[in-house]
């Protein structure tokens, strides 16, 4: 927001200041205004007379120059007294949708996401946005510093990877393709093609027929795939690694962001590690609540994480041990529990927000277990020919931007860190 200059006038120096951004708020005393400009960095107080407020209005963008002058009533302690302006951006608004310069922006949900433009011009709302950049800065730096290679792979495809359902179809030169639900196939064909350790930071799409404050059809996956693995133990070894140099990494980033959302991050000791079976049962004896076959449903998991949080004082919970029937395809059996996979789910403040687990890496393995599936293995032989050549033990997991934010902030809603949403109901903006 700032560059200072300084004048030599007849042996004397004169420090101005210039500043760009946003008329923010405007205070009208007697001669003078006090105006808040605001730009991406923070709120800053301007001095203006008379002839320099004349025309100015709310959401204009400007450039002042002027002296830096301390005042202790000031937003930062101190302001400009401003000496020339300028309007860079007139405003042509006859109202403006909802105000946004009292901290809170009370519009509806819906009201602000008709008018994004607008509503991300609050800092508070922006704010989840800062924290999303430093969510994904952490995820490369820290897998990068673990020797994982970033890989980029395709979004239009020709088959789906968990099963046709709950794809959008695509008009791909006259051929039927669909938009990918995950590039887990890919990533996995990568670990064998000698990358041995890769992740990504892509779009994924899910058509699901859910409207609800934890859904969306297009969201940010953070995928990682690493080979040569023991079990899947070492996988959640690594989110739980990567997950404690990420909230060291907020704390030391977003510190100003998470004082808006009165957040205080912990440090992340041992993430509890439990059977699926065992978190059905804690649920059953000790709160009366059944689980759906196989899994828990959303009450279960609020309710488990409070469970966890005063019995191991944390927020997090890695679930292990899914049954066949609950999981995808390449999903690795676990020879110890019939029926049962070596794949885990984390809960975090009682949402999901991470599927992961090792995979299946034999090629007849594969072909039989796709068959037990009733898919046909030759409609997915790009995927499964890379098998042939000594594909590594390997496995995975995937974190959902939009709810890690959403959960880190305490946000009611996930289109609340989404920045333009896609649901059931939205296409636009």
């Amino acid at each position: 927001m700032e560059r200072v200059y300084v004048k030599d006038i007849g042996g004397v120096k004169e420090e101005t200041i210039l500043v760009k951004g946003w008329i923010h708020k405007i205070y009208d005393i007697g001669k003078i205004s006090f105006l808040q400009l605001r730009d991406k960095t923070g709120i800053i107080q301007l001095v203006v007379d008379k002839e320099l407020r004349d025309g100015l209005r709310l959401e204009m963008s400007i450039e002042a120059v002027g002296e830096v002058a301390s005042n202790e009533k000031a937003p930062t302690g101190m302001e400009i007294q401003v000496k020339e302006l300028t309007i860079l951006g007139q405003a042509h608004y006859d109202v403006l949708p909802f105000p946004i310069n009292n901290g809170e922006v009370k519009a509806h949900l819906e009201t602000q996401l008709n008018h994004r433009n607008i509503s991300l011009r609050s800092p508070k709302v922006r704010a989840p946005f800062k924290v999303q950049e430093e969510v994904v800065e952490a995820f490369r730096s820290f897998l990068k510093s673990q020797n994982f290679s970033e890989i980029h792979t395709p979004k239009i495809i020709a088959s789906g990877t968990e099963g046709g359902s709950e794809m959008f179809t695509v008009n791909y030169f006259d051929t039927r393709a669909f938009l990918a639900q995950s590039p887990q196939f890919y990533k996995q064909m990568m670990v064998g093609a000698g990358f041995e350790r890769v992740f990504e930071v892509g779009h994924a799409y899910r058509a699901e027929l859910h409207n609800t404050w934890r859904h969306l059809n297009e969201y940010v996956s953070l995928d990682v795939e690493m080979g040569f693995i023991k079990s899947e133990e070492d996988i959640m070894d690594m989110e739980e690694a990567f997950l404690k140099y990420l909230f060291q990494h907020l704390n030391k980033t977003c510190q100003s962001e998470l004082e808006l959302y009165g957040v205080v991050l912990p440090e992340i000791k041992k993430i509890p590690r439990m059977p699926l079976a065992d978190a059905q049962n804690i649920l059953l004896e000790k709160y009366g609540k059944k689980s759906p076959t196989g899994n828990i449903d959303a009450e279960g998991e609020i309710i488990l994480s409070q469970y966890i949080k005063e019995t191991y004082d944390s927020d997090f919970v890695f679930l292990t041990k899914y049954p066949v029937s609950k999981r995808p395809v390449y999903t690795m059996p676990d020879e110890t529990l019939e029926g049962m996979t070596k794949s885990f789910d984390l809960i975090y403040k009682g949402l999901e927000i991470t599927t992961g687990g090792q995979r299946i890496h034999d090629y007849e393995a594969l072909i039989t277990n796709m068959t037990k599936f009733g898919l046909n293995p030759q409609d997915f032989d790009f995927y499964v020919d890379s098998f042939k050549y000594g594909m590594p033990p390997h496995g995975g997991f995937a974190i959902g931007l939009e709810r890690i934010t959403m959960k880190i902030l305490e946000l009611d809603n996930i289109r609340q860190a989404t920045l333009l949403p896609r649901d059931l109901k939205r296409i636009t903006p």
